[in-house]
Order: C-alpha cells, then sequence, then structure tokens
C-alpha cells in the first residue's frame, strides 16, 4: 500500500457548485497535477431539494447540499486523491468533515480585503458569511499564499498550515480562481450534450 500511495502524482482538486434556476444544482470537481493539467474530472446530475427539505434543513440546506451530496460525492468518485480540495463556495467547505485533506476556498479577486472583521491575530483577518440568523456562526479566515487570497473556517484553522505547504510548492503564477471556469466551461457544454 506504502508503494501504491508513493505513486499517486501530486495533486490539487477543485470543487464547485453551479446553481440552474429550472433544474437545480450542478457540481464538478477537477483534479489537476501541480502543473495545472487535468488528471480527473467529474460532476454530478442536477440535484433539486424539495420543498420538504428546504423546510427541514432550514438555514443548514446549502451546507448539506454542497458539502454532503455534492462534495462528498464527487471526491468519493476520484481516483487520484488530492492534497488539497479548493472550492469557491462558501457552503461547499462543509465537505471538510468527510474527508481528511484540507479544504479552502479560493476568494475572487473582486471579494473585499477591507470587510469588516470580527477578530484580528496579526494580519490574518476573520470575515462572517454566514446569514445574519445564524449567531454565532461560521467565520472564516483569510489569507494569501502567492497570488491567491484563500479563508478556512475558523474552527478549521490547523489546515492552514497544512495548505500553505501544499501550495508553497506550486509556482507563484499559478492562479487558483482558473480551474473553476475550466469546471463551469465543462458542466455547460455536457449539459449541451445532454440536449
Amino acid at each position: 500500500m506504502g508503494q501504491q500511495a508513493s505513486k499517486q502524482p501530486r495533486a490539487l482538486g477543485f470543487l464547485t457548485v453551479l446553481e440552474h434556476a429550472k433544474h437545480g444544482l450542478f457540481g464538478g470537481y477537477l483534479v489537476l497535477n501541480t502543473a495545472g493539467r487535468p488528471l480527473e474530472f467529474h460532476c454530478t446530475a442536477p440535484i433539486q431539494p424539495n420543498r420538504a427539505q428546504e423546510i427541514l434543513y432550514g438555514p443548514t440546506l446549502e451546507a448539506f447540499l454542497y458539502g454532503e451530496q455534492i462534495g462528498r460525492t464527487l471526491l468519493a468518485k476520484a481516483k487520484v486523491e488530492a492534497m488539497l480540495v479548493c472550492t469557491d463556495r462558501e457552503p461547499a467547505l462543509a465537505v471538510r468533515e468527510h474527508i481528511s485533506q484540507p479544504v479552502a476556498m479560493v476568494l475572487s479577486p473582486e471579494t473585499p480585503s477591507d470587510a469588516p472583521s470580527a477578530d484580528r491575530e496579526g494580519e490574518q483577518k476573520i470575515f462572517r458569511f454566514d446569514a445574519a440568523h445564524q449567531s454565532g456562526g461560521p467565520h472564516l479566515l483569510s489569507f494569501e499564499v502567492g497570488g491567491n487570497r484563500l479563508a478556512v473556517p475558523k474552527q478549521a484553522d490547523d489546515d492552514r498550515g497544512a495548505i500553505e505547504r501544499h501550495l508553497g510548492e506550486l509556482p507563484e503564477s499559478f492562479d487558483l480562481n482558473e480551474p473553476f471556469g475550466r469546471i463551469r466551461e465543462a458542466i455547460e457544454e455536457a449539459q449541451k450534450a445532454v440536449r
């Protein structure tokens, strides 16, 4: 088993969820090697929560759908285990509860860096991305690695060191936002082929 693990390429996983007004949610998971070349791609059939789920899950519905239903399913299909999973959708961070790898949210360059912080520890900022009625809810710790802005839930701050170590192996020019565009385009192409 040790030999098989050593044959696994160093890889990064990119998980996103697209919302379609008519069909529901589509998840996509792209695994890239450290040179940015694809190793695997998986996507889900559309998921549409019913009204009972919306009522019963309440404010936890998105985290359940994005993290457990979509994220965990896609990562379980992957043959290559990524050293790190990146997402651009905050509710998808909930996948961390179901996997051993660290998970980071890639913040777009448009996300304001001067958003009000709830706490400061040196240079790191803590942002609230949760709904107002979820007092004491999830807070995200924002940090930078190379030219990329990332965030992890406050309770997963221990993952930050591993994330920084893994991303430190990448070229400075590696744009962690770019693979999400590839996933979106691949899902759109798959939808066209089905029609």
